[in-house]
């Protein structure tokens, strides 16, 4: 029955992969010139990157 189980982090990597995905955005939009677009996914970013570790925290101490 055990070995059906998955772990929890199975499917967990999604806030660190948008993080990413946001931050590459972020730097070819101030690479382009759209400050405003960078401005907003940096913050974006930071926000699920937060997430991530207060969500791997958790998952560390449970």
């Amino acid at each position: 029955m055990l070995e059906f189980a998955t772990p929890l982090q199975v499917g967990g990597g999604g806030f660190l992969y948008w993080a990413i995905v946001f931050f590459v955005l972020a730097i070819i939009a101030a690479a382009v010139g759209a400050r405003g677009v960078a401005g907003i996914s940096m913050e974006i970013a930071r926000i699920f990157v937060l997430i991530f570790i207060v969500l791997a925290i958790v998952a560390l101490l449970l």
